[in-house]
């Protein structure tokens, strides 16, 4: 075979090596000469010569092979995140030499912040020097109630900055208002603190001062972005004030979302999703609850409207009207 023939990743199969491999499956073993065609089953180990007859070759079971393969690819992208991070390690200090003020003192439009401890410590950081506010965008975290080192260290961060005579606004999904962390976490915390909730909300918001915001840079928020940028940080405090207002208050004077027509408020915004075609994973996702309960809800709302099936529920749901109805807004 001429040099550059059979050329692809180790991760990939090209349609001859399956089919050879499929063979030596099926039959217990290929000829060797038959590797000419597929050299890539042996450069990836899935073929080997037999102990008993070198001119065979034998298959690797394909439950052996997946996981080698699978340990090749978690390695790379375990080698690609070590390479980002000491690219952003590197160049912190860079950027920190190119980006200075009209005063001369250095300023960091936008920061990359890698793991949730750094993180988080960023954010105490900003807050023991803010004086004046918190706005934060809080959504549902399952796994918070299970982490009470990190829920004791944000109390006790949160309090001493309420003691400073600062204010802290926090908005949340409507599901939130019945969890236990949340209950405990406004029984203990005293000054000038206010939570609201929404059927929906935003990715995790911090912003402080206004002058400084965070946000995830990864789908798992092991990454950040701290935002010192004016416009950015401007853009974010006006989007929580849109939110603000039109969420309903929950501390420190709850008020209770009214129910329509035997609808309940989180039943209407599963009906609202429902229409717009997600599915249960979605929906439980946006509305800040798990799978299991979703399915409770729809259940209950297809028993409320009478209905057999999910294609019914639908129709009923346009029929019914609850969507056009809109309650009224407290705050």
């Amino acid at each position: 075979m001429k040099e550059g023939t059979h050329r692809h990743t180790d991760e990939e199969l090209c349609e001859a090596a399956l089919a050879l491999y499929s063979r030596a499956l099926r039959e217990g073993h290929v000829p060797g000469a038959a590797a000419d065609a597929a050299p890539c089953l042996l450069d990836i180990g899935l073929l080997h010569p037999a102990v008993d007859d070198l001119t065979r070759l034998e298959p690797v079971a394909p439950t052996v092979a997946l996981q080698r393969l699978l340990r090749k690819s978690e390695d790379r992208i375990a080698d690609e995140r070590r390479r980002g991070q000491h690219l952003a390690d590197v160049f912190e200090p860079l950027i920190r030499q190119g980006i200075r003020n009209v005063g001369g003192e250095e300023t960091f439009p936008l920061r990359l912040l890698s793991g949730k401890e750094r993180t988080t410590r960023a954010i105490a950081d900003a807050m023991t020097e803010a004086r004046s506010e918190l706005l934060a965008i809080q959504p549902y975290d399952p796994d918070l109630s299970r982490r009470p080192e990190v829920y004791e260290a944000a109390m006790e961060r949160d309090q001493a900055f309420l003691d400073r005579g600062a204010r802290i606004r926090a908005l949340y999904q409507h599901t939130v208002r019945h969890a236990p962390y949340t209950r405990v976490r406004y029984e203990h915390l005293t000054g000038d603190v206010e939570a609201r909730t929404l059927d929906e909300i935003t990715e995790r918001l911090i912003i402080v001062d206004r002058t400084v915001a965070f946000i995830p840079a990864s789908p798992d928020r092991t990454l950040a972005l701290e935002v010192r940028h004016p416009a950015l940080v401007a853009y974010f405090v006006n989007t929580f004030d849109r939110l603000w207002h039109l969420a309903t208050p929950m501390h420190p004077q709850a008020v209770q979302q009214p129910t329509l027509n035997g609808i309940t408020p989180r039943q209407r915004a599963i009906a609202t999703l429902l229409v717009e075609g997600h599915t249960d994973a979605d929906i439980a996702d946006r509305l800040g609850m798990n799978v299991r309960t979703a399915r409770v809800h729809i259940a209950k709302l297809a028993a409320t409207l009478g209905s057999e099936s999910r294609a019914q529920l639908g129709y009923l749901i346009g029929r019914s009207g609850i969507l056009d109805q809109e309650p009224d807004r407290a705050g």
